[in-house]
């Protein structure tokens, strides 16, 4: 199915999705939920990706929310959202928060995901980036998790993820105030890790992007990943240190770590056999992007 609201392109191992609704902000709508998540599935699909760079199309990243419905913006029991609750489904009694299916697709991606943050990016706009790995903003770029301006609460399962991202006295000033902030505050914040001039964040995400995919195992980096992310739950070192047991057992017996260490014997760039697709081990399974029962 052609998208309609953002845009996906691959270029020599790099996919980039792009929010494409520029005269509103690039601003959030269930059929953009539902192409994010298509976008990610199909990176995920495809081993020849190997990164994914995600950012909006003209002067900024993503405004937040559409608020076309005005008062009912946010109502999930607005009769004319009948297919939308049919299609994100339910947890706990409830329509899905449409945001949080967006991110927690992106937590389960099996590919590093980096956010290259254009301008503007409020609301939604804000809480879909933490899950992604690495935050990058243009100068230009301005934030806000605003929901209490707006009678809401964050989203998106932020809850979760602005705490570990930024600690928990930064996450809450930001979201008991909701003011928007700019790319020097995301800085010093921890939020992003760089900021850079407005016309080199794009070449700034694809040159990260490309070192990820010229010179690492996309199993490595896969496993990896599932690791960081999941063990910000664990309750002591020892279950990271089980895992990463099991792991390097797994993993120290196979194709990539001997084309790895001989590559580096030999001093010469790596070209590591081993795909997502056949090779990922069952050892960290991908965080399950949907409530059980819904896959």
């Amino acid at each position: 199915m052609p998208f309609t609201e953002i845009d996906y392109i691959v270029d020599d191992g790099v996919a980039t999705i792009t929010l494409d609704r520029p005269d509103r902000l690039n601003a959030f709508t269930a059929t953009m939920a539902r192409e994010l998540i298509e976008a990610f599935d199909t990176s995920d699909a495809d081993d020849a990706v190997r990164a994914v760079i995600v950012t909006g199309r003209g002067r900024g990243f993503c405004a937040g929310a559409d608020l076309g419905r005005g008062g009912s913006t946010f109502d999930a029991t607005d009769e004319t959202r009948v297919a939308e609750r049919e299609w994100v489904g339910e947890i706990g009694g409830v329509k899905r928060d449409g945001g949080g299916t967006v991110s927690l697709r992106i937590a389960a991606s099996r590919k590093p995901v980096i956010a290259a943050i254009n301008g503007p990016a409020v609301g939604v706009g804000a809480t879909m980036t933490l899950p992604m790995d690495v935050r990058l903003a243009a100068s230009s770029a301005r934030f806000g998790f605003v929901f209490a301006r707006r009678g809401l609460v964050p989203e998106a399962a932020s809850s979760w993820f602005l705490p570990r991202a930024v600690g928990i006295s930064q996450a809450m000033e930001w979201a008991m105030t909701g003011r928007v902030f700019d790319a020097q505050e995301a800085l010093a914040g921890r939020l992003v890790s760089r900021v850079v001039p407005d016309d080199e964040l794009y070449p700034a995400a694809v040159a990260l992007a490309r070192e990820i995919a010229d010179t690492t195992s996309a199993v490595s980096v896969a496993v990896s990943r599932q690791l960081l992310w999941s063990m910000l739950g664990a309750s002591s070192p020892w279950e990271a240190h089980k895992l990463d047991s099991q792991a390097i057992t797994h993993l120290g017996q196979g194709r990539d770590v001997a084309e790895g260490v001989t590559a580096f014997l030999e001093k010469r760039p790596p070209s590591f056999p081993d795909t997502v697709s056949a090779d990922y081990p069952d050892i960290v399974p991908p965080w399950p992007s949907r409530p059980d029962g819904m896959d």
